[in-house]
């Protein structure tokens, strides 16, 4: 299995941005991507070329799971986890974004020292299912 190192973040708020591209380099050592929108997640993914993409689910325009939508559409995402990042967390919606393709649901507010350990998680369970 191939090292994870780069993460593209899809999330609208930019405090978010900020705590999860410091939890996710500076604690985690990835090189994160940050996309404030679905169609800047679109623009951006052949270039960057991630390796793992973490959505928020509710943002204005395309949402998360749009976006995925979108992804899966233009690109070859087999070997690409997309993880949801949201406060909605019944498990009705959890297993609709699992539905949806999802590889796993990060839940927000998440725990900035421990974000990183989630993704490396998520991306082994991946790669050995």
């Amino acid at each position: 299995m191939t090292a994870l190192q780069r993460i593209m973040h899809v999330e609208d708020d930019p405090s978010i941005q900020q705590v999860a591209k410091i939890a996710l380099e500076a604690v985690g050592g990835f090189t994160v991507h940050t996309c404030s929108s679905g169609q800047q997640a679109l623009d951006d993914y052949p270039a960057f070329a991630p390796q793992l993409i973490l959505l928020d689910v509710m943002m204005p325009g395309m949402d998360g799971p749009t976006t995925l939508q979108q992804l899966r559409q233009q690109f070859d995402l087999s070997k690409v986890p997309a993880v949801f990042m949201t406060a909605k967390v019944q498990s009705s919606e959890v297993e609709s974004y699992k539905a949806l393709g999802a590889a796993d649901v990060v839940v927000k507010p998440f725990d900035p020292m421990a974000l990183s350990g989630q993704i490396r998680q998520i991306w082994q369970d991946f790669h050995q299912a």
